[in-house]
């Protein structure tokens, strides 16, 4: 009994130390974090009970978390702004829309905080879009590339010769017809639903090709739908592949079985069991790998009333643990510090977040230029169409006047 009593008493002195070492200004106090980023409802779960929770316990700040669509978001910090009213404090933004911010002037300058972190360095490659004239406005929090992953079923289908983690389209295009003949049906998932990863997933491989993104019509984007029609002429893609908005669940339920897709999402499907997948990186062509790179990056909104606590909430998602601890735990998305790599191990997320910074940091990537068009979604549709009527309706054509049209749509959708 004596000794519980004395762990009683130790447990209630280290309670009352932790307490007293919080920042007395801090303790009680809100922040409001508003994402666009872990909108899926098993994301929020960790998010918020996973990085967030251990935050509050260790502050005594507690940080109050909603999920808004990037409109939502600017609708409602506008508003703040002109009536001086403001209560959002940190917002998380895609970094095709970070320009929107600045211009704006809806988010402080980070360099002074930044500038004190002695411990991290920010991955090079986000600089172009944190930064505007040398003044850094967002810190990114993650990153994200497209993978191949392929139901181990499809390997006895490889091409002759072929090395899955060295694949040219070309090869992934004859693989795809070679499971459609074996297996009397298509196994590969693109997202059709329309203004979903489409314009993604065929941009990476545009760019493999030396196209731009988004790019319809020039000779690397001929070549790289030239692989896509293929595919659809031999009816290669899944069955139901028009009514999928998102390639996991399908690769789960084996209704796919190839695909090249976003890296949190292949990770997701990897990690439900990783002996019945592999995971490589995305097809090359004539100049290398090619993909689409998104990033999400915090920003503190101008004349937020809780300044200091801001700041403070940053230090600590963008430790290099907490931040491989953010990557691992949606998937597989990158950290966005350097360092955090020294923490990765042998778990198969680690495996993911692996072959993603290889491609992250080896191939021609490009970001999404969303602020530079009137509506991303009309440039998502573009693309959409195209596919429906050319890779899944054209019968093994590419229309080059088709592509050209395309290519007016979009010129007319530049601001």
């Amino acid at each position: 009994m004596k000794k519980y009593k004395v762990l009683l008493i130790l447990t209630v002195i280290a309670a009352m130390f932790l307490a007293a070492c919080q920042p007395e200004t801090a303790v009680g106090k809100k922040l409001v974090l508003t994402s666009r980023m872990f909108s899926p409802p098993e994301e929020q779960t960790f998010f918020i009970n996973e990085i967030l929770k251990p935050f509050e316990e260790e502050t005594g700040i507690e940080v109050i978390f909603e999920i808004l669509d990037q409109d939502a978001m600017l609708d409602r910090v506008a508003v703040q702004q002109e009536t001086d009213h403001v209560t959002m404090d940190i917002i998380v933004a895609h970094n095709g829309d970070f320009a929107t911010w600045t211009d704006a002037g809806y988010v402080d300058p980070l360099n002074d905080i930044i500038g004190k972190w002695k411990d991290r360095t920010i991955l090079p490659a986000f600089e172009s879009d944190t930064d505007v004239d040398g003044v850094t406005y967002f810190v990114p929090i993650s990153a994200d590339v497209y993978l191949l992953i392929a139901n181990n079923k499809a390997l006895p289908y490889l091409p002759d010769g072929a090395d899955i983690d060295n694949l040219t389209y070309e090869e992934y295009a004859q693989w795809a017809v070679n499971v459609a003949e074996g297996e009397g049906e298509g196994k590969v998932c693109v997202t059709g639903i329309p203004q979903k990863m489409w314009v993604y997933q065929f941009g990476g491989s545009a760019l493999s090709y030396g196209g731009g993104f988004p790019d319809v019509n020039s000779e690397g984007a001929v070549k790289a739908w030239e692989n896509w029609v293929k595919i659809g002429a031999a009816d290669g893609f899944m069955p139901t592949v028009l009514n999928v908005d998102n390639c996991t669940e399908p690769l789960m339920r084996e209704e796919a079985w190839l695909s090249v897709a976003h890296n949190a999402r292949v990770g997701q499907a990897y990690a439900s069991n990783e002996t019945q997948f592999t995971v490589a990186p995305a097809p090359s062509g004539s100049e290398g790998i090619g993909s689409i790179a998104g990033a999400h990056g915090f920003g503190i909104v101008k004349g937020s009333s809780n300044y200091d606590l801001a700041v403070v909430l940053l230090e600590y998602l963008t430790r290099p643990d907490i931040q491989l601890k953010i990557g691992k735990g949606t998937g597989g998305f990158i950290p966005a510090m350097a360092e955090a790599v020294e923490y990765l191990g042998d778990e198969p997320v680690d495996e993911i977040i692996t072959k993603a910074l290889m491609v992250f940091e080896n191939a021609k990537v490009s970001g999404i230029p969303a602020s530079k068009y009137q509506d991303w979604g009309s440039v998502k549709l573009i693309f959409d169409n195209i596919f429906n009527d050319m890779v899944l309706g054209g019968g093994g054509v590419v229309d080059q006047a088709l592509l050209d049209a395309g290519a007016a749509e979009l010129e007319a959708l530049l601001k």
